[in-house]
């Protein structure tokens, strides 16, 4: 189909959802182009490629969000992740030499993806990109990014562990080279007002990170909090605390059912929640309203999906959601 070309947002405007759509009226196509904003909805394809590993529940949801939009909106979605970043950019060099109508891409890596991402936006397909890598969206062509700033989550995770009384933060990352887990460390530093210590796991072996949380609580008793970026981490540190005999706070980044239930029953005292969801949903509702009405999102700026607090004040209204897929 017809591809408008890509719409340089405001930079100024305010990073909100519904508000801060804009038209051009030119619609022209990119070069090689044959002009741009008639698609009916039916005619659409978009593609969505995450670093999502298999079996995570967090990107369960997203994948449950684009799809969902798609149905919702008459436009096809093929939804495709690997964790790495190299596979991951044949994913997206495949969308590509498939003409698809537009792509989603998350950027934990975005070094790695640079080539794959210009090939799509030289092609003329429009880009969005969701949950890592907003602050290179726009270097890399996109048409808007959809997530949370992690450094702005990252503090306020720190602010609630200072207020619980944590001085003493474990954080561990589950994900080598992902910037957005770096920055959510940073930003809990800098809530908490202290450094945290860093600790890397495996989120592909987490009986493996279960042993590595347990060693590091175990030689450190001092540790007073563990904050997980990943639902699926946060299960194996509470074991892993239970193991060690540390009294040390679990705090977490992301729901699943097993995080919803630790809340519940106490084991987890709270999770910032970036309503994943919404970064399946939002982008493909951005793409169709590019192709079809030349409308970009979000004025320059991410739009925000999170974060949130999920605690024991909240979360049982919360968890008939997560148990439908949405949260």
């Amino acid at each position: 189909m017809a591809r408008p070309k890509r719409l340089l947002a405001l930079a100024l405007a305010a990073p909100l959802l519904l508000s801060a759509c804009s038209t051009e009226n030119s619609g022209g196509g990119d070069e090689g182009g044959d002009g741009g904003g008639t698609a009916a909805s039916g005619d659409l394809d978009f593609a969505v490629v995450t670093h999502g590993a298999a079996g995570d529940a967090f990107w369960d949801v997203v994948q449950n969000g684009a799809e969902a939009a798609g149905e919702d909106l008459d436009v096809g979605v093929d939804y495709q992740s690997d964790g790495d970043p190299q596979r991951q950019s044949q994913l997206i060099e495949a969308a590509v030499n498939q003409d698809v109508d537009g792509i989603v891409v998350s950027m934990a890596n975005p070094d790695a993806l640079e080539d794959s991402i210009s090939a799509a936006t030289e092609a003329g397909i429009p880009v969005v990109t969701i949950n890592s890598g907003a602050d290179r969206s726009a270097e890399f062509g996109a048409i808007g990014h959809v997530g949370q700033d992690e450094t702005i989550a990252g503090i306020g995770a720190g602010q609630r562990l200072a207020q619980d009384g944590a001085t003493n933060v474990l954080c561990v990352v589950h994900e080598p080279g992902n910037i957005g887990l770096e920055q959510r460390c940073d930003g809990a530093s800098q809530g908490l007002g202290s450094d945290v210590q860093l600790l890397q796991v495996d989120i592909n072996d987490l009986q493996a990170a279960q042993s590595t949380i347990t060693s590091q609580l175990q030689s450190d008793p001092s540790i007073d909090a563990v904050l997980t970026l990943n639902s699926a981490v946060a299960s194996v540190a509470a074991s892993a605390a239970a193991d060690a005999g540390s009294d040390a706070a679990i705090a977490t980044f992301d729901l699943n059912a097993d995080v919803i239930a630790a809340i519940q029953d106490g084991t987890i005292s709270f999770a910032v929640d970036q309503q994943q969801y919404e970064q399946g949903y939002l982008p493909i509702v951005m793409l169709q309203l590019y192709a079809e009405n030349l409308n970009t999102v979000g004025g320059g700026q991410p739009v925000l999906t999170g974060p949130g607090i999920v605690d024991a004040e909240n979360v049982d209204e919360i968890a008939d959601l997560a148990s439908a897929g949405t949260r």
